[in-house]
């Protein structure tokens, strides 16, 4: 079985993580794409605008697919940073091919997260454009030390079954969306109420 994950805060989940899940499901080849909602992002300085069983609700309602799976195992695990997850995880996901799923935004900042080289080393990780991330992602810190180990695009089918580290970019769809954008949004139709 070949699954992808999706972590993040989710705070709004929204269309575009449901479209890279979808794009994720055909171009990688996979069976499930399963939606890490995290407690906090460590990232982020401000804790999530919405409690955590209001965002795992919510992000099941948008999810709305029969090979999505919406998952707190985050905070059921006690983690709190991604490599600490994915070790915590291993032995649930033993003889699974896994896959990390990221938006290219993340990409760009990947080197600031904690042991991300241990994380590149333990899983591959498939790289989803956003509109005027491309050049920062493909430029980025992480991007340069693992140039050597990227697959062609058109190689994504095999990302899966292929030893860490190993990354694709996803050049398209580019999604549009992002939940830091749309909780601006909300803020501001809330003061303009």
């Amino acid at each position: 079985m070949r699954i992808g994950l999706l972590g993040g805060s989710f705070d709004p989940a929204h269309d575009g993580h449901r479209e890279v899940s979808l794009v994720a499901l055909r171009a990688l080849g996979l069976d499930e794409v399963w939606w890490l909602v995290s407690p906090h992002n460590p990232l982020k300085p401000k804790a999530p605008s919405t409690d955590f069983a209001r965002r795992i609700r919510a992000a099941r309602k948008v999810a709305r697919h029969p090979r999505i799976k919406v998952t707190g195992i985050e905070a059921a695990l006690g983690t709190r940073y991604t490599a600490d997850t994915l070790t915590r995880l291993a032995p649930r996901l033993a003889g699974l091919e896994v896959v990390w799923l990221m938006g290219a935004d993340n990409l760009a900042q990947f080197n600031r997260w904690d042991r991300w080289e241990t994380i590149a080393a333990s899983i591959p990780i498939a790289v989803f454009n956003r509109p005027g991330w491309a050049f920062r992602a493909l430029g980025s810190p992480a991007a340069r030390a693992l140039f050597r180990d990227r697959f062609r695009e058109a190689d994504a089918i095999r990302l899966a079954e292929s030893p860490p580290p190993a990354w694709v970019f996803i050049a398209k769809p580019q999604i549009d969306l992002s939940s830091t954008a749309l909780r601006l949004k909300r803020a501001r139709a809330r003061r303009t109420s």
